[in-house]
């Protein structure tokens, strides 16, 4: 037995793995059934890394939440070259006269992944969720066959891992099983999925696990940690070691010295981009050496080391069939194009945005023009132009835009200087939907199984009237069971989620609420200025000004909101029902009030976003730069140009004995 699974283990590792199988699949599928057979007379225990057990049971109860061992961040992006030359000088100045060397990897779109191993075995698959907790998903993970369920103690050895270690990577659909799946699909009268992402996140999310083993998912590798920190001191290692183990690497990816090496990379990338049979969007770019990438540090959220290189925008051409109106959870009315059909880069694409009325009129559009649209960013499809020839000739149907609401009727307005109608009526039963969704996305308040389907049936069912409203429906749970495809279960797990979205801290709520301007950073930066809810909402807009980043325009809207009184009773609606408004805030002295620093160099025991924190909290300001208005510079090991430039200018430089002698007493 243990001859046969070893010998379907490595038939596994160069189908599944390497792309360069041995046999064929009848020979395969008759040394499992042997195994199958053996396993079953014998009645011993079946290892758990046995080639027969990828496929078990469906999790019991869904999904449970899992925290990451480490923040699973998104990457900053670059669209052009000046972009990403920009980037590399930003590196290159926080990191003084250091030499810096970058890995390049093609930027798989598809769904990541953490995996565990104990003991060389997999214990557990986590999916990103909302990058601080994930989904454990790990009966599904283990039928993807180019994901080793066990690496012998000989590929440990040979790759230099420990027996405990994490692997990240990607899970991609390749084309040829998306073609095959939405083929299926069609024929038993479903709609077939948008595209490859897609349709790997909703097979690695099923609770069929037989369903996703017969779609061929594929596993790729790209991080190696150990307790949440990386496990090898470059980057190029880690992926040498992931492919030394058995994992799949992509093989298109290279080690380079200079900014120039990998625009040549980038270029080669999309031209390789129609061949590979998997969808890729960019390039990943990552500084190589762990230690640098330490130094270099996050901002609120995505690594200052690594960028994400996206390939300019995939075009077709179609036609203009309506224009629908949306109406968004602030109000705005959205114009989007319902066009014919059109495939463009991996991506069946039948909405358009058009962005607003000023657009609209710049693109002289017309119904049943013919236009040219793209996929911005690989992502958000937008109109860009009409075209007009023999072949396409002009709509004759001017668009009228509205002067009502095209859901409640309320009479839009349009503020002076701003492009955007808006319909201010705040029950309007569009915005209410828009900020319920947002309210429960992830990211957010994080309420699983609160999606568009089932926001649509609350409000249509009158269960919900407002965000507040989600926590009393426990109350109504006989109503709930009332809705279609809503059994005990499932509703039982929505108020499960609901009931556990309390939990969540302050920050998330006042992103939860929707204020105009006011994102994730934003959220965060308030609930560390003021603590709580009932601060910020007596804040005056003097002091929301004084908060870091937030300038008049995001100070008057969050003042605004504060101020209006059906917002004052949903907050107060929100506090009964038990959810945090209470976080913990920065406490802040002003013993470094009006002075600027600058930080250059590896400091002795702090992190620069460390020095930058207790900078801030003391009243300082932290510059990129140095300049005649710097107070001091704080220079380390290895310090670079900018304490050159401070010598220049003659600016204070000091160390880091004598930056927390300030701290300590002014």
């Amino acid at each position: 037995m243990e001859e046969l699974r070893e010998e379907l283990r490595h038939h596994e590792h160069l189908y599944y793995v390497q792309d360069a199988p041995k046999i064929t699949d009848a020979q395969y599928d008759k040394l499992m059934n042997e195994l199958k057979r053996l396993e079953a007379e014998s009645g011993e225990p079946v290892p758990a890394d046995s080639p027969t057990q990828r496929v078990g049971g469906k999790p019991a109860d869904g999904f449970r939440k899992v925290a990451h061992s480490r923040p699973m961040l998104s990457l900053d992006n670059a669209y052009n070259e000046e972009e990403l030359r920009a980037w590399d000088a930003r590196v290159h100045e926080a990191l003084g006269a250091e030499k810096v060397e970058y890995t390049c990897e093609m930027k798989l779109d598809g769904l990541s992944l953490a995996l565990q191993y104990a003991d060389g075995q997999l214990v557990s698959g986590l999916t990103r969720g909302d990058g601080s907790v994930g989904e454990e998903v790990t009966t599904n993970v283990r039928t993807i066959r180019s994901v080793p369920l066990s690496v012998s103690a000989a590929k440990l050895k040979a790759a230099g891992l420990p027996a405990k270690f994490e692997v990240r990577g990607e899970v991609v659909m390749p084309q040829t099983a998306f073609v095959k799946m939405n083929e299926e699909r069609e024929a038993a009268g479903m709609a077939p999925a948008a595209n490859p992402r897609n349709a790997a996140a909703g097979t690695i999310r099923t609770l069929e696990p037989n369903i996703v083993a017969q779609r061929r998912l594929d596993f790729y590798a790209y991080f190696l940690l150990r307790d949440g920190e990386p496990l090898l001191p470059t980057q190029s290692a880690s992926l040498d070691a992931l492919k030394a183990a058995g994992f799949r690497v992509n093989g298109h990816r290279d080690h380079v010295k200079t900014i120039d090496a990998v625009l040549k990379f980038v270029a080669k990338a999309e031209t390789l981009r129609e061949t590979l049979g998997y969808e890729i969007d960019g390039v990943v770019v990552k500084v190589n050496a762990i230690a640098q990438q330490n130094r270099l540090g996050f901002t609120g959220k995505a690594p200052r080391w690594a960028i994400a290189y996206k390939f300019a925008a995939r075009a077709g051409i179609t036609q203009l069939l309506d224009v629908i109106f949306q109406v968004g959870r602030t109000g705005k009315v959205t114009p989007v194009a319902a066009l014919e059909p059109v495939f463009i880069g991996g991506t069946t694409v039948s909405r358009a945005t058009l962005h607003n009325q000023d657009e609209i009129a710049r693109l002289g559009l017309k119904i049943g023009d013919w236009v040219t649209v793209e996929r911005g960013g690989d992502v958000i499809p937008k109109v860009v132009e009409v075209v007009e020839d023999k072949k396409h000739p002009r709509g004759t149907k001017k668009i009228k835009f509205p002067e009502d609401c095209p859901v409640c009727e309320s009479k839009l307005e349009r503020v002076e200087g701003e492009v955007d109608w808006r319909c201010i009526n705040a029950s309007c039963p569009a915005r209410v939907r828009e900020e319920l969704l947002h309210f429960a996305a992830r990211g957010v308040m994080n309420i699983e199984g609160l999606g568009d389907a089932m926001v649509d049936q609350l409000l249509a069912a009158g269960l919900v009237h407002d965000i507040a409203e989600l926590y009393t429906l426990h109350e109504r749970r006989t109503k709930l069971l009332e809705l279609e495809r809503i059994g005990e279960k499932s509703a039982d797990a929505l108020l499960k989620e609901i009931e556990i979205s309390k939990k969540q801290p302050l920050a998330r709520v006042i992103f939860g609420l929707g204020i105009r301007f006011v994102g994730e950073r934003t959220a965060q930066l308030l609930s560390d200025e003021f603590g709580s809810m009932a601060e910020l909402m007596a804040a005056e807009k003097e002091k929301l000004e004084e908060v870091h980043e937030v300038g008049p325009r995001v100070a008057e809207a969050v003042y605004d909101f504060f101020r209006v009184p059906k917002n004052i009773f949903l907050l107060e609606k929100l506090e009964s029902a038990g959810l945090r408004f209470t976080g913990e805030k920065r406490q802040k002295t002003a013993q470094l009030e009006g002075k600027t620093f600058v930080l250059t160099g590896t400091l002795p025991a702090m992190s620069r976003e460390e020095a930058k924190e207790k900078i801030e909290a003391a009243g300082g300001r932290v510059s990129g730069s140095v300049s005649k208005k710097t107070s001091f510079v704080v220079a380390g090991e290895d310090a670079g140009s900018k304490l050159d430039k401070a010598k220049e200018l003659g600016v204070s430089v000091i160390d880091e004995d004598a930056l927390r002698g300030m701290l300590a007493d002014g």
